[in-house]
């Protein structure tokens, strides 16, 4: 690579000034309101909701300095790029404290945190959910495939599949599921977008297993997210994919059995 001229930086460093300003503010609002913020808050669950988008925007202007210093440095900004991958993390610890981090677990328990943000409807959920999935995706791209963070992103993305299927009220979105009910689309849309979401997370937390950690806690985590989906169909009425659900985890459970055994029998040699 060649030398960046100084007319060069110059000119970007002009370009991201409105950026950093921006991100500037974003943070001021974001520490204002962290520093008023109580657990007895009647409005807590909807500040945080307020705050994981804001934290999406800053990421939307990370990657935009990101390809402006592509533009006109000829080299990727890593500073840039880290700040988006922390901000998406922000953003999900946010939306984990609204409506939880439970991967596989029963509605009734975390029903009471969903009902805190009756009044955030379903397009505002969906409109969330496809921001956050967009963010993620792009700053993966931003980083590129050989990325030493290509196997963090499995984390990232599973916990990002939780929130989504979390955000599903179910108490209510059953009824809603009638293509004669207004918001119908939206709904279908939402729940296609869990399904396919918690499918990949499994598939990635399997691959990440066998690929790079070889950890029987990532090969249980991937079981989790299809136990998660089973779950989330069996609220649905969707017998036939359930059964399939349920051959594919006693295999991967036996798989995962004997690979357990023979790592605790190598470990005794």
């Amino acid at each position: 690579m060649g030398k960046i001229s100084s007319a060069a930086r110059s000119k970007y460093t002009e370009r991201i000034k409105e950026y950093k300003t921006q991100i500037e503010e974003i943070l001021l609002k974001e520490k204002k309101v962290l520093g008023v913020l109580k657990e007895d808050d009647a409005d807590l669950s909807n500040k945080r909701l307020v705050l994981a988008d804001d934290s999406l925007n800053m990421v939307s202007y990370y990657l935009l300095m990101n390809q402006l210093s592509l533009t006109f440095l000829g080299v990727k900004n890593e500073g840039m790029l880290n700040d988006a991958r922390k901000r998406c993390y922000q953003s999900i610890i946010y939306l984990e404290q609204v409506v939880t981090d439970y991967i596989d677990a029963p509605f009734s328990d975390y029903e009471d945190q969903l009902a805190k943000i009756n009044d955030f409807n379903d397009k505002q959920r969906l409109d969330l959910i496809k921001k956050l999935g967009f963010s993620i995706e792009s700053v993966k791209e931003g980083y590129g495939s050989n990325s030493r963070w290509k196997w963090s992103f499995v984390e990232v993305e599973g916990r990002f599949g939780t929130i989504a299927k979390n955000l599903i009220n179910l108490k209510t979105f059953v009824a809603g599921m009638d293509p004669r009910v207004e918001g119908y689309e939206i709904r279908e849309n939402h729940l296609s977008l869990v399904k396919d979401l918690l499918t990949d997370s499994a598939k990635r937390y399997r691959e990440k297993y066998e690929l790079s950690t070889f950890r029987i806690d990532d090969f249980k985590k991937a079981i989790q997210y299809l136990s998660a989906l089973r779950r989330l169909l069996a609220m649905l009425g969707q017998a036939g994919a359930i059964e399939e659900l349920k051959k594919k985890i006693d295999i991967w459970k036996a798989k995962m059995d004997a690979d357990q055994r023979k790592k605790e029998s190598s470990n005794r040699k």
